[in-house]
């Protein structure tokens, strides 16, 4: 028995949802999201909260059960509350600004880095090494993230590049003489 995918989803307020089939729409304040499950699960929506149960004992049905239970969970978070995931850089003359849609990064290199902001999510940077990307789709704001973590990760002997907020690099010793 999957102990994520029996607890129900509560649906937050000013949410709403609408199942047809086995695709699940979810609107709010943020937007609208929408799901489409696997044949192996149910979905059923009962007095704001929707609940997710295998049509079956198969393995694969004991697996989607979760991961489905799990995703209407992040729709709802997303349209209500949505996801965030801050960046800091560090690194003597490494800095970060938006001109409009574009993120700016100087990182080292020869030539700035232009990132275009991609649709769905909006890209802030508050301070000169601090950048903050938030969107109502967990996985683009992670992936997106990743993308401009993605031009100078941190290296672990200075610690300069661009890393999560809160993210531990393992530090090495530098070379004995």
């Amino acid at each position: 028995m999957s102990r994520i995918g029996k607890r129900p989803v509560e649906l937050p307020k000013g949410v709403t949802a609408e199942i047809k089939g086995q695709t699940i729409e979810v609107k709010g304040p943020k937007g609208t999201r929408s799901f489409t499950a696997n044949d192996d699960v149910d979905l059923v929506l009962e007095d704001g909260s929707v609940s997710v149960k295998p049509r079956g004992l198969s393995k694969r049905a004991r697996q989607q059960w979760g991961m489905t239970r799990t995703m209407v969970a992040n729709l709802a978070q997303g349209v209500s509350e949505g996801f965030r995931k801050e960046l800091e850089i560090q690194g003597v003359g490494y800095r970060a600004q938006m001109q409009g849609k574009t993120l700016k990064l100087s990182l080292g290199y020869s030539h700035e880095v232009n990132f275009e902001t991609p649709e769905g999510v909006t890209i802030t940077a508050p301070k000169q090494t601090e950048v903050v990307v938030e969107g109502i789709d967990q996985q683009l704001v992670g992936q997106v993230a990743a993308n401009i973590r993605e031009w100078r990760a941190p290296e672990p002997y200075k610690g300069k590049g661009i890393r999560y907020k809160g993210e531990y690099i393992l530090r090495k010793e530098g070379k004995k003489k």
